[in-house]
């Protein structure tokens, strides 16, 4: 499984540091870099990190406290965060908020290790199955034979791997913080699972993904998104260059 990683951090040489170590794993692909509480919390809605590394010194402490209200406020599953810190002084702060660690800066890759090896034995429990409801109706999918989902006005089509759709009586956006990380959104109309992409095609005139033998586009919107699903498709491939 892909998880994902972000940074809230001032020192380029700490966030290097970072994205080197997880260069050397498969599981994990950075979805960003940020100094300040807007765009930190922008990130993790957006891409909801797995893991969170933080600098709890970061400019005035008064900053970390409001973001961490709005990631309560907004995620239904707040990531792990990882503390950062050049003393111990933020320390009894973060066990009261829950951090998974605290990191003593200068950071080692053999700390950093310890920390994950520790995370990797708290897994998160993923569902295998979609229940739609409507009226007193209910469907079950299994997740891993989705293909992509595609908005139809107020409406939702489940494109599956057997070549059949299945329809449900809500919106695109209602599922895209719901389904797994896997699944990811790459424009307005269209969420894809991951898993199924066998090619991406960044050129100008026409950007698209394919999902099984299907072209779909991608817009400038999300094209981030795309960058992410190459990302981590390529940690996990032999790379040819023609």
């Amino acid at each position: 499984m892909q998880y994902k990683y972000s940074i809230i951090e001032s020192e380029q040489s700490t966030i290097q540091l970072i994205e080197a170590f997880f260069e050397e794993t498969n599981e994990y692909t950075c979805v960003g870099a940020s100094r300040s509480k807007d765009e930190s919390l922008d990130i993790i809605l957006r891409h909801n990190p797995d893991v969170v590394f933080i600098n709890v010194e970061l400019n005035d402490a008064r900053i970390v406290n409001e973001l961490f209200i709005e990631i309560y406020k907004y995620c239904k599953e707040p990531p792990y965060f990882i503390a950062l810190a050049n003393n111990e002084n933020h320390a009894y702060t973060c066990i009261k908020n829950d951090f998974f660690d605290y990191l003593l800066k200068p950071l080692h890759h053999f700390e950093l290790r310890k920390t994950m090896a520790k995370l990797s034995l708290k897994p998160k429990v993923v569902a295998s199955t979609l229940c739609l409801k409507s009226n007193k109706e209910y469907r079950f999918i299994d997740l891993e034979d989705i293909l992509y989902l595609k908005a139809d006005d107020s409406y939702t089509d489940f494109i599956m791997n057997d070549g059949t759709t299945v329809n449900a009586y809500q919106t695109l956006k209602s599922f895209e913080k719901k389904l797994p990380k896997n699944f990811i959104r790459i424009h307005n109309s269209y969420i894809v699972n991951q898993d199924y992409v066998t090619r991406i095609n960044f050129r100008r005139t026409k950007p698209s993904i394919k999902i099984d033998t299907v072209a779909l586009p991608f817009s400038k919107t999300y094209k981030e998104n795309v960058v992410i699903i190459e990302q981590a498709l390529s940690k996990n491939s032999i790379v040819s260059l023609n």
